[in-house]
This record gives structure tokens, sequence and C-alpha cells, in this order.
């Protein structure tokens, strides 16, 4: 892969997990630009990742990593700055391709990209769609440069709302998940520290299972339950609260969501 000089817009959590991803896919701090408006943040991340301070306007690749209330005024503020022949990457969740390239002067190619924060740890997952300028070569481009983020694939950009539900948001869902299973514990009477080491520790074990094993979910769910055991019985109360509808409203939301943010 050439040498690149690439923008970062927007230095939060995503942000920062995208950068540490680039350095660690071999791209060196010094090719890598923030644009943050934070002055304590844009320091805190300079100073950690020793990026470059050179002009958006010399970058041929510039990620757009803002919130979605962000995006007009970011773009406002940055359309005339983006080369010509730069590749924009939008990670907004919810702005369409379409959106994006109406906002920028000069015709610039769009690849709209969702991914999740297990990025910065090389255990992502990034789903890519690419707009109307946009080629094949551009998305082999952004694998290329997004190689140690974790899992990236194309989809047609129809399905992000639905990827945004799944993948974008569901690092919550499993924080949410250790958080719940931890009280839970302190209920049943195990103290804080040692409810919430179990309960992260036995979803970390899970996930490694699921991904070493060679076998997926459903066998190793059954695997481990007993018929009219402790984990049977637990399986029984979530299936009676009705738990796969709860998941599929929480992830509707967020997808209808997603999709009201595209307006």
């Amino acid at each position: 892969m050439r040498k690149h000089r690439i923008g970062v817009v927007g230095a939060g959590v995503m942000g920062e997990a995208l950068i540490r991803s680039l350095q660690d896919s071999g791209i060196p701090s010094t090719s890598i630009t923030i644009v943050e408006k934070k002055l304590e943040r844009r320091e805190y991340i300079r100073s950690k990742y020793s990026v470059a301070g050179y002009p958006i306007s010399e970058c041929d690749v510039v990620f757009i990593v803002v919130k979605p209330q962000d995006f007009e005024s970011t773009l406002s503020e940055l359309a005339t700055s983006i080369g010509k022949e730069a590749l924009v990457i939008s990670f907004i969740a919810g702005k369409m391709c379409e959106k994006i390239e109406s906002k920028l002067v000069q015709g610039q190619r769009v690849v709209r990209a969702m991914p999740n924060t297990p990025m910065a740890f090389g255990k992502g997952f990034t789903a890519l769609s690419k707009g109307a300028g946009a080629s094949d070569a551009d998305i082999k481009l952004v694998r290329e440069l997004l190689a140690h983020s974790g899992l990236v694939v194309e989809v047609e950009e129809k399905h992000l709302g639905a990827i945004t539900a799944l993948s974008g948001s569901g690092p919550a869902y499993f924080f949410f998940l250790v958080e719940a299973m931890a009280k839970a514990g302190q209920n049943l009477g195990l103290d804080e520290k040692d409810s919430l080491l179990a309960a992260q520790q036995v979803l970390i074990g899970a996930a490694e299972m699921l991904e070493k094993s060679g076998k997926d979910s459903k066998t190793l769910r059954e695997e481990v339950t007993s018929p009219n055991g402790t984990t049977a019985a637990a399986l029984a109360s979530f299936e009676s609260s009705g738990w796969e509808e709860i998941v599929y409203e929480a992830m509707k939301a967020a997808k209808d969501r997603s999709e009201e943010l595209s307006n």
C-alpha cells in the first residue's frame, strides 16, 4: 500500500479507536493528522499518538468521525478544505452517501463505513458501502487501511441501518449485559468486586469459545444446558420473559433511529 496522508476529523472515542487501528495497520503517526474542535481532546490525542499537524487540504484520505448532530456544521466548515481528489470515508451514523456527497463542493468520492469501537483492539466489525463516485479500488483501499481493525465487509447501503443496530451499537448491549449480570450477582449475595469480575470473565470466556471452538452459538448453548439443570432454568426464565422479542425491539429502535438521523 502506497503512502497516504490521512486526516481524521473528530477525535472522540471512535476517532481514537480509528487512529489506533491505523497505526496497528502500519500507518506511521507522521502520516495522520486530526481535526478536533475540543482543545483538551486535541492535545491529548496529539500527545498520546504523536500524530502530525499538517492541514486537512494535504490529505488524500479523509475520515469523517463526528456525531450525526455535528454533520452539517463539520462539513460546512471543511468542505472547501478537503482536496478534490481525496477519498472521503464517513463514519457518521445514519447519513447516506448521497447526503454527504451533496455537502462536498468538489465532487469527492465517498465511502460510508459503520464500524464499532472494538476496532481499537483488532476485534471490530466494519461494514462498507460506496457512494456514486467511489470505485471497487476505493473499497479495496479502505479495507487495507482497516486491515488490523477486525472483520471488514461490503454491504448495500440500504442495510447499514440494520448493521448499525447489530454491530455499531452492539458493544453497548454487551456492556449492559455485564452490568445487569453483575448487579444480579450482588442481589444474590456476592460482593460488588467479585460479582463484576465474574460477569466480565464469563462473557469474555464465552466469546473466546465462540470464536475458537469452531462451533456455532446454538451448539455451544445446548452443550452447556443440561436437561432440568440450573442453566435450563435460567434460559426458561429468559424465554418466558420474551427475551428474543426484547432484543428485536431494542435493535429495531436503534435501526429506526438510524433512519431518522438520515433526514
